[in-house]
């Protein structure tokens, strides 16, 4: 669980840079750019496989971990504890889970069918646009797109909610169990840990804000 949650921030990382390359104000073309080198070199197609395998293993030991611990205890304290006891996030990992897994299908279809599989259902083949010579996949125009309905941009806004709620608790706790616990690390991780849970998912809600703002185009 902890190895899979640590190869996921590794991802965050990457995603949110690249996705980040929207507020260069060049019409998408770095970001074009960016998302077709991800898209066409071998050993990151390799990684994605690597990527989706690391997703479902996630999953499928989340819920695991989450059964085991309700049929350990199926009657709660007498008193119960609150957040004296513990954070109401990291006691609600279930829940914030699965609302990511629901924004995360979401996400896949708006974005990665159509850029991998030419679309599906109501969303048609990306339009290719052309630099020096050169077509790539307009996904800054499938973002805009995308991101001109409000309902659309309030549900990824509350998907980076919960992935903000997700990692505040899973960024330290997969460290601390992968042995990375002690008094001279343990406050880094916890600090690094509270920043990246804040700042990531931030950037990534601001992103179809901005867009259905206007402030991109």
């Amino acid at each position: 669980m902890a190895l899979t949650g640590i190869s996921l921030i590794a991802f965050l990382v990457v995603h949110v840079g690249l996705n980040a390359c929207i507020w260069a104000n060049d019409n998408g073309e770095m970001f074009n750019k960016a998302a077709h080198f991800m898209g066409s070199t071998v050993v990151i197609r390799i990684a994605e496989v690597g990527l989706f395998i690391g997703i479902i293993l996630h999953i499928i030991q989340g819920l695991m971990l989450e059964f085991e611990n309700r049929s350990k205890r199926s009657v709660g304290y007498q008193v119960p504890m609150g957040n004296r006891g513990s954070k109401w996030y990291s006691r609600s990992m279930g829940l914030l889970g699965t609302l990511i897994l629901l924004f995360l299908i979401m996400h896949i279809y708006h974005f990665w069918t159509p850029s991998r599989l030419g679309g599906i259902g109501n969303i048609q083949a990306l339009q290719p646009v052309e630099y020096n010579g050169k077509e790539y996949h307009n996904l800054y125009a499938e973002m805009i797109t995308v991101f001109q309905s409000l309902l659309v941009v309030i549900l990824y806004v509350l998907g980076c909610i919960s992935l903000a709620y997700h990692l505040m608790h899973g960024f330290a706790s997969s460290f601390r169990t992968m042995g990375l616990h002690n008094q001279r690390y343990h406050k880094i991780i916890k600090a690094t840990g509270v920043a990246f849970s804040i700042i990531v998912p931030f950037v990534f809600a601001m992103m179809p804000v901005s867009i259905y703002l206007g402030w991109i185009r």
